[in-house]
């Protein structure tokens, strides 16, 4: 097991099969095709930013990478796609659990980034939550089977005995993630959850500054033993011939800098094999104060304070920082010093320290990549803070914050064309909301961009004007601002990635990103054998009719298609005066006869509530059994009026069984079953179809 002390220094476990120790330097290796490999060739060595200490070494050669993508492939894809979606979701949950249990030993190595104790929290924890929410989505969101049915059936034959429906299917390759060096944790385990929940294997590439950490992590996955063989792999170094063995079943997902990201997607195996490329970028992401803001509101201190926040978080090294910070030209004084005088009480340093609010950049090189940067953006721009810090001259890599100020920002190019990966941002003024719009879409696309304002109309004029050039726009005002996660946090469930600049790509989002890694199929036949073929009933498929009453029956006796056709029911003027007496519903169109006579119903109607109530009546079994509640209720759609005299009948149908797992340990086993419910009149027409959902139990716990 490896441990850190309080100092730099690190002491390892010799019994650590892939990190060894030789005079205070970890011997990095990559783990592939089920073993660890230390490499050949030239040592390459990482440094701690901090303070230009030498902490660990790896080898950048010997790897067959063809042999590595074949055992992904025919390995670990095997593997994961015997399991069903819920059992990889179960899967990223214990994974989950397991790796908030080492959490606090990742924050030694994480301080070894130059990252602080706030921004090691959102790379470390956020990381591991995104485990978390993948384990939750896909049991909630997915069915319990190997196949995904998507969207709705098609009707492609008049009689209905030839059918279309979507459906989703596992790739049969490997996802190449290869990660940015800023977060080693989340964006491993980001691109990870939708990956392995997919049933696709996966091989990690990060970034060699930060690479002790992901392979800590990669070490922490193999030890729990929960992940099936073959499903995550780890290669060190720069492999040139690491894109030569892609096909048309791999994906590629590439987070970084764009012009990395377009040379690799441009790559004639990449274009010869039509192989999935989502690229990710940095990007001139831009805050946007609204005209209808005052200093004295509490959405400009919220203003101030995120950009403030976004600059110095992570040193600004994140692919959704505010590099532009866009406010109203009366106010750019303003919004100036109150930038100015949070930045000068933001104490920079080393991590361990607890008054440390910003760290240091990823290492000597990005400080000088930066520098020459803001050297560009200072040929057309002045300075309106340059930090007042005194760094010591070695080899650490802590920079001061920089706000640059563009007076003319229409008509000037630097702040839209040039990126400084740092804690820089510049500040520019608009004359009207239609000029800062035009200022935010000279970035030519971004990931994020923050609009903070109380007016709707204006956000809407935002959305619309902007919208196209942003992968995600956050609308902030006091209300929301407490429970805000911030400009810069991508979050599991909703879309991260942008247009133009930032790389046209999308991750997360959700179980949208989940389809990244499977291949949408249109499957077309007749309704039994798709209903056979996808695991879910679909309409038209064979009934199966049992003399057995299926809330009679446990979950592991009902079959997918079973089907109760219950007895009729004549509505009755009746029945339609005591529904509404109980529901307190006198619609005209129940109660009143001339009203309805000139109503489009021609006459009065039943309630569709108590037609809904009254098939329920039809098809529930009145005796204790294995049904324990009802669940829910979805789809509902009233097709036809039923009217006074008219007979109702319902068809109650398995289409979907969920197995649900026991939450404690006294629960009474169960499962969800969905149920197709169709109800129709004496005529044999749809009058109401819906789905219900129920718990029913299980026989074995």
């Amino acid at each position: 097991m490896l441990t850190i002390s309080k100092s730099v220094n690190l002491t390892i476990d010799y019994n650590n099969p892939e990190i060894i120790e030789e005079k205070n330097l970890i011997h990095l290796k990559s783990y592939v095709t089920g073993k660890w490999i230390e490499g050949n060739g030239k040592p390459l060595f990482l440094f701690n930013p901090v303070n230009g200490e030498k902490i660990a070494e790896y080898f950048d050669g010997g790897l067959n990478i063809k042999e590595i993508f074949d055992y992904g492939r025919e390995v670990g894809g095997v593997n994961l796609r015997k399991m069903t979606f819920h059992e990889r979701g179960r899967m990223l949950k214990a994974l989950a659990q397991y790796l908030m249990s080492c959490k606090d030993e990742l924050y030694p190595l994480s301080f070894q980034t130059g990252a602080t104790k706030i921004d090691s929290w959102v790379d470390i924890e956020g990381g591991i939550s995104t485990l978390f929410t993948y384990a939750s989505k896909g049991r909630r969101e997915i069915p319990d089977g190997k196949v995904w049915v998507e969207g709705n059936m098609e009707m492609l034959s008049k009689e209905g005995t030839f059918i279309g429906q979507h459906v989703c299917v596992p790739m049969m390759g490997a996802a190449l993630h290869i990660n940015a060096f800023n977060f080693p944790v989340w964006g491993m385990l980001e691109k990870l959850s939708p990956t392995l929940l997919a049933g696709m294997p996966a091989i990690v590439k990060p970034a060699p500054v930060s690479s002790h950490l992901a392979v800590r992590i990669v070490e922490l996955i193999n030890e729990s033993g929960i992940l099936p063989e073959g499903s995550v792999q780890l290669i060190l170094g720069e492999p040139k011939d690491l894109l030569d063995y892609l096909t048309n079943q791999d994906v590629v997902t590439f987070t970084g800098s764009a012009a990395t990201g377009q040379k690799l997607k441009s790559h004639p195996n990449i274009i010869k094999n039509s192989v999935r490329f989502n690229l990710e970028a940095d990007s001139l992401n831009a805050a946007v104060l609204g005209p209808d803001i005052t200093n004295e509101m509490e959405e400009f201190n919220l203003f101030v304070k995120e950009v403030v926040n976004e600059m110095t978080s992570k040193a600004g090294q994140k692919c959704t920082a505010i590099r532009r910070t866009i406010v109203p030209k009366n106010l750019l004084n303003d919004v100036t010093d109150a930038i100015k005088e949070r930045l000068v009480k933001i104490k920079i340093g080393d991590p361990n320290n607890n008054e440390t609010r910003m760290g240091s950049l990823g290492g000597k090189r990005y400080v000088d990549m930066l520098n020459e940067k803001i050297k560009q953006l200072k040929e057309s721009m002045e300075v309106a803070y340059e930090g007042n810090s005194n760094f010591e001259e070695n080899e650490n890599a802590f920079v001061n914050p920089v706000l640059l100020k563009c007076d003319d920002p229409l008509n000037t190019s630097a702040p839209h064309k040039i990126e400084a990966f740092g804690p820089v941002s510049t500040i520019m003024p608009y004359d009207t909301i239609e000029d800062a719009i035009k200022t935010v879409n000279l970035g030519e696309g971004s990931l994020v961009a923050s609009l903070y304002t109380t007016d709707s109309q204006i956000a809407e004029q935002f959305l619309l004007g902007s919208g196209a050039y942003h992968g995600r726009i956050n609308i902030i005002n006091k209300e929301c601002a407490k429970e805000s996660t911030g400009h810069g946090s991508p979050l599991p469930h909703m879309t991260h990635g942008g247009p133009g600049r930032a790389g046209g790509g999308e991750e997360l989002g959700g179980i949208r990103s989940v389809l990244k890694y499977m291949q949408r199929v249109a499957l077309q036949g007749h309704p039994t054998m798709l209903t056979k073929v996808s695991g879910q009933y679909l309409k038209g498929a064979d009934y199966k009719i049992d003399k057995v009453h299926p809330f009679q029956k446990y979950f592991e006796e009902l079959e997918i298609g079973e089907t109760l056709i219950s007895p009729r029911r004549t509505v009755t003027e009746a029945d339609i005066v005591n529904f509404a007496g109980i529901s307190g519903d006198f619609f005209y169109a129940h109660m009143d006869d001339i009203a309805a006579k000139e109503s489009m119903f021609e006459k009065r109607v039943a309630h569709g509530y108590f037609v809904l109530s009254a098939a329920a009546g039809l098809f529930v079994h009145p005796a204790k059994g294995p049904v324990l509640a009802n669940y829910g209720l979805e789809n509902l759609r009233f097709i036809k009026p039923v009217y006074i005299g008219d007979s109702i009948q319902a068809y109650l149908t398995c289409k979907r069984k969920t197995y649900k797992e026991k939450r404690q340990h006294e629960d009474t086993p169960n499962g969800v079953v969905e149920w197709y419910v169709e109800v129709k009149n004496q005529e044999s027409e749809i009058v109401a179809v819906y789905t219900i959902l129920t718990l029913v139990e299980r026989k074995n716990d």
